[in-house]
């Protein structure tokens, strides 16, 4: 080492002694604390010291006021052992709060007002051999699932712990209770695309390893088909049929035809045909609408393998017609005739297919009169009244769903409250009534394990519930926003899954349905 190096290192180490010898000589103990050499001992304060000389190996603060501790607050004390910050007032302690403590063996947070504590607060102590959270009100719930976790896993000294809530959780030891796979996973609907279609109806298809969806947009005059996009994830225009006041565009894979039918207000209704060499919809038939003066709805279904549908007629002078799929190209019929007029003048608005006990059943809603069923007749192969559902008033749409083998409907109620009701012994019985002021559609749906209903008003915002397996009955989940809700349609591709809800006054919404880890 050269003279000037030699110096230049003389110098630093003056430096750095003087500067300790300095730190140590501007020291003031603080007010309400005792200090000595290695120990700091502070009663009744509010505020943590925020540098105290190197050779502290020792804090105490205790019965004093303070509320809150920050990120780093101890970085400036790495020669701390022991941290005692008993009997204060604290409620809150921040990530990372101990860090930069390399050498804390002893840490005591007891007799505060904590609830939670940030995940792996204790996780950078790598030397601490005991541990105090004795005195606290500790929620055992998912927040908390870490520390639960941590406790039966660390070899440090820890006090019991107890839980101060909630209530059935209340006396038990924190690092007794079981930790469930799945306890503290949760769901949410986050907001994936806006579509600027005012629609009144979804429908998805899928046809050759795509999916697509028909909206019918009465304000475009048109039913607009779009695609599934898988690189950019959203849905994309791939066709647009032209009408005159579209009400409903509904789809039909029929061997290998994919077609779609298109109920209006206005010049009849027809059904449209997927034409491979124009790679586009093409007009296949117009279907006879003699007595279809209104229509509200279109419901499809196979019974044994033929296919049928249904148009719902809404006014006070038509009626709910069934139409049957015929193929005999020798007699020119290929396409849907009608077979059967059902329910006449009761302004039906809804219909649903359902089989169960090894029938098939149509239900047909309206708003004037009771909701009614009817049944197959498998030797006229042909619909028989069969029964009402009684105490349902005033309904505008009606969708069945199945929990755990069981057969439920879900009745939207515009005026008074919504209905679940369940199949047993040969008849629906109302299980559960939800308030709807204004609702348009109450729609069951279902991702893995989880069973939500959809309730769409055109007052409010959508209320999610979600079925609680315990009670058998739908809980309150959250609200999600879409502007006047006509349906709530799943969809599941490339390992994720999404509602899409068409809207009648704003833009139509898809909403991917997610999966949320409480404990984190």
């Amino acid at each position: 080492m050269t003279s000037s190096e030699q110096w230049l290192a003389l110098s630093v180490a003056l430096l750095c002694f003087y500067a300790g010898a300095e730190c140590k000589r501007n020291f003031k103990c603080p007010s309400g604390c005792t200090c000595t050499k290695e120990t700091i001992i502070c009663v009744g304060t509010a505020q943590i010291p925020r540098t105290i000389p190197n050779e502290i190996n020792s804090l105490s603060m205790v019965n004093g006021s303070i509320a809150e501790i920050t990120e780093g607050m101890f970085s400036l004390m790495p020669s701390l052992q022991l941290l005692l910050l008993n009997a204060n007032s604290l409620t809150t302690i921040k990530d990372d709060a101990f860090s930069g403590l390399p050498h804390l063996e002893y840490l005591s947070l007891a007799n505060n007002k904590m609830r939670f504590l940030p995940r792996d607060l204790f996780f950078d102590l790598d030397s601490l051999l005991e541990l105090d959270l004795r005195g606290n009100s500790f929620q055992c719930i998912c927040e908390n699932k870490w520390l639960m976790t941590w406790l039966k896993n660390t070899n440090a000294t820890v006090s019991d712990v107890f839980c101060a809530g909630p209530n059935d959780m209340k006396g038990k030891r924190l690092n007794d209770l079981p930790i469930p796979p799945g306890e503290c996973i949760s769901t949410d609907f986050v907001r994936h695309q806006s579509i600027p279609v005012q629609a009144m109806s979804a429908d998805i298809f899928s046809f050759k390893e795509d999916i697509y969806i028909a909206l019918a947009a009465p304000n475009t005059n048109s039913c607009v088909i779009m695609e599934w996009d898988h690189i950019e994830m959203n849905f994309r225009k791939f066709d647009n049929i032209t009408g005159k006041s579209v009400v409903g565009c509904k789809s039909v894979l029929i061997e290998n035809h994919v077609l779609i039918l298109v109920t209006q207000l206005f010049g009849g209704s027809h059904i449209y045909k997927f034409d491979d060499q124009q790679n586009k919809f093409t007009k296949f038939q117009t279907v006879e609408v003699f007595n279809i003066s209104k229509p509200n709805d279109i419901e499809v279904f196979q019974i044994e393998n033929d296919w049928y549908f249904v148009i719902v007629d809404s006014s006070k002078a038509g009626i709910s017609t069934l139409y049957k799929w015929m193929d005999q190209p020798e007699r020119n019929e290929t396409g849907f005739y009608s077979y059967q007029f059902l329910h006449e003048w009761f302004r039906d608005t809804d219909a649903e297919f359902v089989e169960v006990d090894g029938k098939s059943y149509l239900i047909l809603i309206s708003r004037s009169q009771p909701p009614v069923i009817y049944l197959w007749n498998k030797s006229t192969l042909k619909f028989v009244l069969h029964s009402e559902i009684p105490n349902v008033d005033d309904v505008v749409a009606v969708k069945a769903f199945r929990v755990e083998g069981d057969l439920y409907l879900a009745m939207t109620c515009y005026i008074g409250d919504s209905k679940v009701l369940k199949w047993a012994n040969k008849q629906f019985t109302e299980i559960q009534a939800l308030p709807s002021r204004g609702a348009m559609i109450l729609q069951p749906f279902t991702f893995s394990d989880r069973h939500y209903l959809a309730l769409g008003s055109d007052y409010s915002f959508t209320q999610i519930y979600l079925w609680d397996v315990e009670t058998k009955t739908f809980h309150k989940f959250k609200d999600i926003y879409v502007q006047s809700p006509r349906s709530f349609t799943v969809l599941t591709n490339d390992r994720r899954n999404f509602i899409f809800s068409p809207s009648f006054k704003g833009k139509s919404m898809v909403f991917e349905h997610i999966f949320v880890d409480l404990s984190l």
